[in-house]
């Protein structure tokens, strides 16, 4: 089983947490997982490939 970490607080997300994970909306070739506090809080992130942040 992997184990995901959260782009914006890097805590690791917990097995049955909703969480998301999708590419990232510019370049689409890494993978951004944000657990669901962040999400919910509209917590900024930022894609280490391209640079682009997002809410």
């Amino acid at each position: 089983m992997a184990k995901y970490i959260c782009i914006s607080c890097n805590a690791e997300i917990a097995p049955r947490e909703r969480a998301t994970r999708f590419l990232c909306p510019k370049c689409g070739e890494y993978e951004i997982v944000r657990c669901e506090k962040c999400r919910k809080l509209g917590n900024r992130y930022k894609c280490p490939k391209c640079g682009f942040e997002g809410p």
